[in-house]
């Protein structure tokens, strides 16, 4: 390439080499923290900023502000706290989901509120997200509120974090105290399995490092602004799972055709796949997928389609669709983490329904250990209160499916009900599968066995069985239930 001409062609080769490229794909994250971090304002600043904050919106929030700091600027938190009572105590008590974007990406963030009592509302938040951007008040460090949604976070698969070191200018602009809580906030990270960690000094009211840099009043910080962090970071990874879709609702509008509708919740699909329809255990193969205007080529995480299939097979509402050469885990028993929501706790040996998808089986909770917020420990507990941390032992009356929640947190995730009020009493993520010899039991402990048909019956009528054969049930399984048990024996 020859030499640029004059000084002008040399500025357009010089904006050409520095090109935007716009990332298309959105980031979802929340905003989590103890009580007067500064969520709202912050999120309120990056609105105002990125220019997302419409004329009358302006005019509203400069009417409604009062005076509410000694600066004179709006009172940022009010473009996020919409209810009466949020704006009436100066708190966020719901999540409240808000969209912008810069020159490079797109966001949909989600404020969520501070308050103990309000924690199921951070974990709803905090279920969809690929980022957290952890508030810490200078002042204060880290708090156990601060640990509790770190951990939660975490919980549900959030494996990136901003902290974002909020009112450092009121501590003067102190590096050791900066680099104190990065430090305390990096050691927590890492005990939660947690290597991304962008730590950011920052006054959100006053938007430095938010947007603009704050070079002026913290020249000792050179890493990035809130929004440059945001920009690059990347967005959750695809899942490790093959396809998986819950059977929402069967579709028969004549006698020449059968449809199973549902969302796709991981994984692809296209016609001539074989699928497995669990708990049954039936094959079919995919023959036609169609939506409300066309017949399509394929499906992908996200579509909500019809699929028709080759065969007529028995499949109902909470069935779930999954590849035959990729599929979740079925048993009677599981390992799982959960958050506690509700007053009372999660007690042992109450029986609950389990909500998956659009799945609702009854299981039996058994609490094992819950997470001490204060030491980051797991302590043994026989039950687990209102927004303790735990991990539990679930198990069914019935073949269950799931998937590990880091693979796949549609499948991978669950709510508790409570039978007698039809409250939703926790929030949990499966982890793994047990074996059936570990389920839960009392003094009437009881072993699944899975044997050949032929060999069962040799067993079964001989002495040792005959005192006792009424209280031995028969199962009849597919091969698919049947190797599914199998390993989860071997396991």
């Amino acid at each position: 390439m020859t030499a640029p001409s004059n000084l002008a062609e040399q500025a357009l080769l010089n904006a050409d080499s520095h090109a935007i490229t716009r990332d298309s794909r959105p980031l979802r994250l929340i905003t989590c923290g103890s009580v007067d971090d500064g969520k709202s304002t912050l999120i309120g600043r990056l609105l105002w900023d990125t220019k997302a904050v419409k004329e009358d919106q302006a005019a509203a929030l400069n009417r409604d502000s009062g005076k509410q700091n000694d600066l004179g600027l709006p009172d940022f938190a009010l473009l996020l706290d919409g209810l009466q009572a949020e704006r009436e105590q100066g708190i966020t008590i719901d999540v409240a989901y808000r969209y912008f974007a810069t020159d490079r990406r797109s966001f949909i963030v989600a404020d969520t509120p501070g308050h103990e009592q309000y924690t199921r509302n951070m974990a709803t938040g905090a279920s969809t997200a690929d980022l957290a951007v952890l508030l810490v008040d200078a002042r204060a460090g880290l708090l156990e509120q601060t640990r509790r949604h770190a951990t939660i976070a975490t919980l549900m698969g959030i494996r990136q974090f901003v902290l974002a070191v909020n009112k450092i200018d009121l501590v003067g602009y102190d590096k050791a105290i900066f680099d104190k809580i990065s430090h305390d906030f990096k050691e927590l990270a890492l005990s939660l399995g947690v290597r991304q960690v962008t730590a950011i000094p920052l006054s959100a009211l006053k938007g430095e490092n938010v947007v603009y840099d704050g070079r002026a009043s913290m020249p000792w910080y050179e890493g990035p602004t809130i929004v440059e962090a945001l920009e690059k970071a990347p967005v959750r990874s695809a899942q490790a799972t093959g396809f998986r879709m819950s059977v929402q609702r069967v579709s028969r509008p004549g006698e020449s055709f059968r449809g199973y509708q549902g969302t796709v919740s991981g994984g692809a699909v296209k016609p001539g796949d074989s699928i497995v329809i669990l708990p049954s255990g039936m094959i079919a193969n995919v023959s036609k997928i169609v939506t409300f205007d066309l017949v399509r080529n394929a499906a992908v995480a996200g579509d909500a389609v019809t699929l028709v299939l080759d065969r007529q097979v028995d499949i109902a509402r909470g069935d779930l669709i999954a590849s035959y050469d990729a599929q979740p885990m079925i048993g009677l028993a599981f390992d799982a983490q959960l958050v506690a929501l509700q007053p009372g706790g999660i007690q042992p040996g109450k029986r609950y329904w389990l909500k998956s998808g659009s799945r609702r089986q009854r299981v039996q909770v058994e609490p094992i250990s819950k997470l001490d917020l204060k030491t980051g420990k797991w302590a043994a507990a026989e039950s687990l209160d209102m927004n303790a941390i735990g991990r539990v032992h679930l198990a069914f009356d019935e073949q269950a499916v799931f998937d590990a929640y880091e693979q796949n947190r549609s499948t991978g995730a669950f709510i508790l009900i409570d039978p007698d009020t039809n409250n939703t009493v926790a929030g949990g993520m499966i982890t793994a599968r047990r074996s059936e010899v570990s389920a839960i039991h009392g003094d009437d402990a009881r072993v699944l066995v899975s044997l050949p048909a032929d060999l069962a019956d040799q067993i079964l009528t001989g002495e040792l069985f005959a005192a006792r054969r009424d209280e031995v049930e028969i199962r009849r399984l597919t091969a698919v239930q049947a190797r599914k048990a199998i390993d989860g024996v071997e396991e």
